[in-house]
C-alpha cells in the first residue's frame, strides 16, 4: 500500500533548529510518522522534546552553536553515540539580519553565511559519510527560502546564503545519489515565525504580502509537516536535487 511508503518507523532524524517555529513543526511531523528525533539547538528545546516524547518517540538533545562550523564533527559523533544511527538530516537552523545593502556589515554577512550555508554543507558532508558507512543510504532535507528564487530587499547575506542552499542541494544530489542518498530542499514562503515578526508587525507591509499570496494567509509550522515527511520517506526515493516551494502560491503570482 502506498501509505506504507510514508511510514518512518524505526528511523532517526537529526533536525537542527527545532526548538521553535518551522523546525519544531517538522520535528513533530517526522515524529508523528514514526521517527525518533535528535534535536540540535543553541539552547535546550524543552517544549519540542516534551511534544515528541508525548507522541511515544525518543528525543535526544545536542546543544551546539552552528555559527561555528568547527562544532559539526562533534554533533555527528554525539548523535551516533546517542541514537546508534542517523537516517534523515533536516538542515533547518538559520538566521537573518536586516539592513540596507549600502550599510551591511561584514559581521552580519559572516554570521548568516556561516550558519545558513557553511555549516549546512559541512553537517551534510559529515552525515553523508555516516550514511555511507551505515550502508543503506539516507535522506538530507535542506531548508531553502523564497529568496532562493528571488532577490529580496535589505537581507543581502540571507539572499546569498539561501541561493547557495538551492545550489548545494543540486550539487550534493548529483554526487551522492549513487550512494542511495536523496538530497532535496523545501523553500518555505511567508511563514508566521520569529524571522517574520518584524514584517508581520508592519500592518501595511503585511497586507501587501497577504494580497499576493493566493492562499490568502501566512504559512504555519504545520504546513511543513507533509512535505518534510514525503522527502524523508521512501515515497520520494526517485526525487533528487529538487527544491519544493511551500509558499501558498507566492511564486505562481
Amino acid at each position: 500500500m502506498i501509505l506504507n511508503a510514508f511510514c518512518l518507523e524505526g528511523k532517526v532524524a537529526l533536525v537542527t533548529g527545532c526548538n521553535t517555529g518551522l523546525g519544531q513543526g517538522m520535528a513533530l511531523g517526522l515524529a508523528q510518522a514514526g521517527c525518533d528525533i535528535i534535536g540540535v539547538n543553541r539552547a535546550g528545546p524543552d517544549d519540542t522534546a516534551e511534544k515528541v516524547i508525548a507522541l511515544g518517540r525518543r528525543f535526544w538533545s545536542i546543544q551546539a552553536d552552528l555559527t561555528q562550523p568547527s562544532t559539526v564533527p562533534r554533533i555527528v559523533e554525539q548523535a551516533v553515540a546517542q541514537a546508534g544511527h542517523i537516517d534523515i538530516l533536516v538542515n533547518n537552523a538559520g538566521i537573518i539580519r536586516r539592513e540596507d545593502a549600502l550599510n551591511f556589515s561584514e559581521k552580519d554577512w559572516d554570521d548568516v553565511m556561516n550558519i545558513n550555508s557553511k555549516s549546512l554543507f559541512f553537517l551534510s558532508q559529515q552525515v553523508a559519510r555516516q550514511f555511507i558507512a551505515q550502508g543503506h543510504g539516507g535522506k538530507i532535507i535542506n531548508i531553502a527560502s523564497m529568496l532562493s528564487f528571488q532577490g529580496g530587499i535589505r537581507v543581502p547575506s540571507y539572499t546569498a546564503s539561501k541561493s547557495a542552499v538551492m545550489g548545494l542541494t543540486r550539487l550534493m544530489a548529483n554526487e551522492w545519489a549513487k550512494y542511495g542518498i536523496n538530497v532535496n530542499a523545501i523553500a518555505p514562503g511567508y511563514m508566521a515565525t520569529n524571522n517574520t515578526q518584524q514584517i508581520r508587525d508592519d500592518e501595511s507591509r503585511s497586507e501587501e504580502i497577504l494580497a499576493r499570496i493566493p492562499a490568502g494567509r501566512w504559512g504555519l509550522p504545520d504546513d511543513m509537516m507533509g512535505p518534510v515527511v514525503f522527502l524523508a520517506s521512501s515515497a520520494s526515493d526517485y526525487v533528487h536535487g529538487y527544491t519544493v516551494a511551500v509558499d501558498g502560491g507566492w511564486l505562481a503570482r
